[in-house]
């Protein structure tokens, strides 16, 4: 009830305006009589006031203490019978109220103030009477679309006609999931995708609902959240701002925001079914569980794969750390961004198939020909992918791909080889990185082999000149890496060491005599030429597990 609507009461035929009637459209959800002057401790926000005015005669300054409290309470209006205790009223109380529009009432003296009380809360009790029917009706109406078949977008194109602005359903990630017919017209899903850019700050939002600005549009949005699946959220945005005097028009909304709550709830109970059997099988595919080529393309077409499609295989982890993570909200999380991803990377230029394995979010990308020129096409998404993440989750991903897979008997070899790529960016140490795979040098491959083989090959290879400590031993050991490094030549070895040649062949043989091996042999020279590659491997290993 608006407190321009007590002129329209029978009962209170012969109210008028005192002052401060621009703030007519204050809400009265209470009534309260003035029997004492502490009577402002005792009030509360759209609480109407009514007094015979026996407590203000004579008291200006209290008069005007009372109408600036009740204003800064939120009250809705003060009704005085001005003509019983009082001859008129201040000037500068007149003043004030019409200042800051706080709404002061005239009270005839033939109307008793009970009666007054009685009438207004019957008009309150009223209007929410009508309230609560037309919510029932409201939701009456939205369900049966929704049971009916008719959808979202048949709801959403409903109410807004019902309150006059476009509507919008969108994601957990503030993407556009349908429009209202008038907003899809001029383009009118485009102004909603802008909202993806503020999106964030409004994710975590404990209001029933909020109302902002884009400052390049100057366009006023309201955002109603829709609570569906534990702490995951979708939103119902009105375009223009929805004031909360206006109860009919929020509480239509809200309606319609219930009922879009339940039907979202219903589909994603059918998607998580669906996801789960899609999982598992492409797990099994890249992990290469389905042995028969023709039992992997009969498997395939009940997804929408065939085995002629080119893919390259992308595997993504979140920067975070299994072991300082339970493994519950590490798999929460993973999955909720994995559909985030599968979100983000529908405006790719080719097709794709996403899902969730152990830690990793995996996408099998459809490439088709030519994919010489994809890597650069395909960087700059997950370069943005990257950077969405972070704004909407607070954490950073690393991604690694694969080469082209030909077919899908080839896709398990394809996914080792994106989890290889991650895992080398991984083992540096990198984050928020995109790694593309390159097959493994001899380093690579030796850093394979567990380090204490490496290290007990090396000491049995060179024996007491493995480490050398004295000068002498330590003289051996460098002149034999460059007699190697200069193919075994006696004359090319003394050049590079500035001694004589002598001096060479008498160093030479007695590294001989504590190897125990003769130089000259094929086999030996191997050996020691791969000893020598372990020693900067071993010597790197040395140096990371002293930083540490």
């Amino acid at each position: 009830m608006k407190v321009r609507d007590i002129f329209f009461e029978p009962v209170f035929k012969g109210f008028k305006w005192i002052a401060g009637e621009k703030g007519g459209e204050r809400e009265i959800r209470n009534i309260n009589m003035m029997d004492a002057p502490d009577i402002i401790d005792y009030l509360k926000p759209n609480d109407w006031l009514v007094t015979s005015g026996y407590h203000l005669q004579n008291r200006s300054d209290f008069f005007l203490e009372l109408v600036e409290k009740m204003a800064m309470k939120g009250c809705a209006a003060l009704g005085i019978k001005t003509d019983r205790f009082m001859n008129g009223i201040p000037n500068e109380v007149i003043e004030l109220a019409d200042r800051i529009n706080f709404p002061l009432i005239y009270i005839p003296n033939r109307i008793p103030l009970v009666d007054i009380v009685n009438q207004t809360l019957t008009s309150i009790l009223h209007a929410r009477t009508e309230e609560l029917q037309l919510a029932i009706d409201t939701h009456q109406q939205f369900s049966n679309h929704i049971m009916s078949g008719e959808g979202v977008a048949r709801l959403l194109q409903d109410l807004s006609k019902i309150i006059g602005c476009p509507a919008a359903l969108l994601d957990t990630f503030f993407k556009p999931i349908a429009v209202s017919s008038d907003a899809s017209e001029k383009d009118g899903a485009d102004r909603f995708h802008i909202l993806r850019q503020v999106g964030s700050s409004f994710a975590q939002m404990k209001e029933p609902y909020n109302a902002f600005c884009v400052t390049k549009s100057h366009q006023a949005f309201t955002l109603f959240p829709l609570y569906t699946y534990k702490t995951k959220r979708h939103f119902l945005i009105i375009e223009g701002f929805v004031p909360q005097e206006e109860r009919i028009m929020v509480l239509t909304i809200e309606q319609a925001a219930n009922v879009l709550a339940f039907e979202l709830m219903k589909d994603e109970a059918l998607k998580q079914s669906e996801r789960k059997i899609r999982d598992a099988y492409l797990s099994k595919l890249v992990t290469g569980e389905f042995t028969s080529k023709d039992g992997i393309i009969n498997r395939a077409r009940e997804f929408g794969m065939s085995n002629e499609q080119k893919m390259i295989v992308v595997v993504g982890k979140l920067d975070l750390d299994d072991s300082r993570t339970s493994f519950t909200k590490f798999r929460m999380k993973t999955n909720e961004v994995s559909e985030f991803i599968e979100g983000e990377m529908e405006n790719l230029p080719f097709n794709g198939y996403f899902f969730v394995k152990d830690s990793f979010c995996i996408c099998l990308f459809v490439v088709g020909e030519g994919w010489v020129d994809g890597p650069r096409r395909l960087l700059p998404y997950l370069s943005r992918v990257q950077k969405r993440v972070e704004q909407f989750f607070s954490e950073t991903i690393s991604f690694g791909f694969s080469n082209l897979c030909v077919d899908l008997s080839d896709l398990s070899r394809a996914y080792q080889s994106a989890v290889d790529a991650l895992q080398s960016g991984l083992r540096s140490g990198r984050r928020k990185f995109i790694q593309i795979y390159h097959s493994k040098g001899f380093s690579d491959l030796l850093r394979m082999v567990p380090l204490d083989d490496l290290n007990k090959l090396y000491r049995e290879t060179f024996q007491g000149l493995a480490f050398p400590e004295r000068e002498e031993d330590k003289e051996l050991f460098h002149t034999l890496i460059v007699f190697f490094e200069s193919n075994c030549q006696i004359s090319e070895t003394a050049k590079k060491l500035f001694i004589h040649r002598n001096t060479v062949i008498y160093r030479i043989d007695k590294c001989e005599q504590l190897l125990g091996t003769d130089l000259k042999d094929p086999e030996t020279g191997f050996l020691i030429r791969f000893a020598f590659r372990l020693k900067s491997l071993l010597d790197e290993s040395n140096e990371m597990d002293y930083s540490q």
